[in-house]
Parts: C-alpha cells; structure tokens; sequence
C-alpha cells in the first residue's frame, strides 16, 4: 500500500497553516484550548494577583507542563521513568508555574470527560501530594523507588515492552523501511536535511545558515 501523498505547504505559508491548524484543534474542547494557547495561560498568570502563586526559586520548568506532555521516557541505561516529554518551552522560571499548569490540564481534561466535580478536587489532591512525597524522600534520604499509582506502573510496564518493531508495525505502512512524517509534520524544505546530517557528523561542521531559519 502506497503512502498518502501530502499536501505541500510552502515556508512562506507554514506559518499560517500551522495556526489555522491549532485554532481547529483547539476549538474542539476546553483541554484541547488549554493545551494550545500557552501564551495565554502566563497572562493569565500575569494578570492574576501575583500573592496567590508561592514564588519558588528560580529553576528549569518545563513551561508547558500539561498531561499531554509527561509520559514515560527512558535514560541511557534503559530505566523508565514518567518525566516531560515536551521541550521546546522549557525556561528559566518558577517552579510553581508548572504545578499552576498542570493543575489546569488535570481540571480541563476532568471537565471535558464530564467527571463530577469531587473527582477534579481528588485529582488536583493527589498531584500536590506526590509533588510534596517528592520532597519528603529527598530530605529523608530514602532510596529506592517511589510509591507509584497503578495507572504509572501499566504506562511503564507497556513502555518496557514496546520494541522497534512495534513502532514499524504501526507506522509503516509498505516494504520500504521508512517511516512516514504523517499528518502532524512537513518535509523539510531544501537544504535542512543536509544542515542537519552535518550538524550529526562530529568533527564537521554545519555549512553557512540556520536550520530553523530555513524552515521558516
């Protein structure tokens, strides 16, 4: 079976389209808005009185810290843990910022399941808790592993099992051994793939230009 060949979206124009895109997205439900417009939820917080957030030190956060972005993520020496997975809005900030959001995403995606309003105040509980046993085990020394819930033990057992040939099951969809970019990516436009492999090869270095400039 062929793949589905893909719209062509100029450089100039991925702009736009990246943005129509979202807004379709976000519009679908109050979760999907709150995991769309990070902008948004710092004025939100700009706006807000400043008292009502502790301020912690300043340190990395992941900044767009929402349940859509944590997830299980495995080291060098193959141990997985639940950590964020999303990056690129990882600032210098207050720590606080990241509970605040993540507490949001908890909120909004309980409302969007129309679970009852108590379920929302146990989910909200449960994540401070396990924010503040954090604490609690490092000042108390204790090693070992965490007491984790049921639903993080399957996420991680699941992840343990996944192999490479899981994901070409899933992604490949005929004989060549390459895996689609999908709906959710653009081909590169011209010369980032060869900036990139040069950016890869150690001791070479990248030819004059951005990557990122290009692409936009």
């Amino acid at each position: 079976m062929s793949h589905k060949r893909e719209k062509f979206v100029s450089a100039s124009d991925r702009e736009a389209a990246f943005v129509a895109q979202r807004n379709r997205k976000m519009a679908r439900s109050s979760h999907a808005y709150v995991r769309g417009n990070t902008q948004k939820f710092y004025e939100w917080l700009d706006s807000s009185q400043r008292s009502a957030v502790p301020a912690g030190p300043s340190v990395w956060i992941g900044g767009d810290c929402h349940v859509g972005n944590l997830g299980p993520l495995a080291n060098a020496k193959g141990e997985i843990a639940i950590q964020i997975r999303d990056l690129d809005q990882t600032v210098i900030g207050n720590p606080a910022h990241d509970l605040v959001r993540l507490g949001l995403s908890l909120a909004s995606a309980a409302r969007g399941s129309d679970l009852p309003g108590v379920t929302t105040a146990r989910m909200l509980e449960q994540m401070v808790e396990g924010y503040e046993q954090a604490f609690e085990d490092v000042q108390a020394g204790a090693k070992g592993e965490v007491a984790r819930p049921e639903v993080v033990k399957i996420a991680m057992r699941d992840a343990l099992r996944r192999k490479w040939r899981h994901l070409a099951r899933e992604r490949i969809e005929d004989t060549t051994p390459g895996i689609p970019l999908g709906e959710r990516f653009w081909a590169p436009v011209r010369g980032v793939k060869e900036r990139e492999q040069a950016l890869l090869r150690p001791g070479e270095r990248a030819p004059p230009g951005d990557v990122a400039a290009l692409a936009r």
